[in-house]
């Protein structure tokens, strides 16, 4: 009689690690409540009222998961953005009473993966953190559209800029002779070329390079068109 073979326990999931960073002590309190009771699915690691809290429990705990308001107590929660997001394991969840749409798209562009308002449900708030813990986005088909149009259109502006195309084609030599020009000024090609350790015929030859890659026709030009697109500072 064949007997069969017993199933091995399935793993268990680690908790989501969840930091908290909001201002109202009420709305904080209840947030710690509601994640709380989600254990073990879901633990608090960490809660902060301002800026300074938040920057010291980052370094001390990793978080998967920061439920971060934007308005605390006068501080931008956009500029925490950054360093919240030093660890390319934590995301950034956005919970916030602010209506701006660009202030919204703004915390999106700079890494947040998601927007909830505060009159989100319990149930929105718990899928949320689920969702963006698991790499998806929790936006809203407007913002979603709203952001990736203006990296389109970036992108594109970008790459029609012909001045741009033109100095992405310098060399690294080139790039250093720019430099020598900008910060010798006046002088002579035998001074730069001596500076460089090259002979002057061989500066000779990079500069023509470099005036046919930027149309430009002499070093009065190179060191104008240098100092205003700061290059060599």
């Amino acid at each position: 009689m064949n007997q069969s073979t017993p199933q091995r326990p399935q793993p268990i999931a680690p908790p989501i690690r969840v930091m908290i960073v909001d201002d109202h002590p009420t709305m904080l309190w209840g947030l710690e409540k509601l994640i709380s009771g989600e254990h073990p699915r879901m633990e608090v690691v960490g809660t902060a009222c301002n800026a300074e809290e938040a920057f010291t429990h980052i370094r001390t705990v990793v978080p998967d998961v920061v439920l971060l308001d934007l308005d605390l107590d006068g501080q931008n929660g956009l500029d925490l953005l950054p360093a919240l997001l030093l660890n390319p394991a934590t995301r950034v969840l956005i919970l916030t009473g602010e209506r701006q749409q660009s202030v919204l798209d703004q915390a999106v562009q700079k890494g947040a993966r998601g927007i909830l308002h505060k009159n989100a449900s319990a149930h929105q708030v718990l899928k949320a953190i689920e969702k963006t813990h698991d790499g998806e986005l929790w936006l809203d088909r407007g913002t979603l559209g709203r952001v990736f149009s203006e990296f389109r259109d970036a992108s594109t502006a970008e790459k029609m800029d012909p001045d741009a195309e033109m100095r992405a084609s310098l060399t690294v030599r080139e790039r250093k002779i720019i430099d020598m020009v900008v910060k010798g000024q006046g002088a002579s090609n035998n001074e730069l070329a001596e500076r460089l350790f090259i002979s002057p015929h061989t500066l000779r030859n990079h500069l023509t390079s470099i005036y046919s890659k930027l149309n430009l026709g002499n070093r009065l030009e190179l060191y104008v068109y240098a100092v205003k697109h700061q290059m060599g500072q």
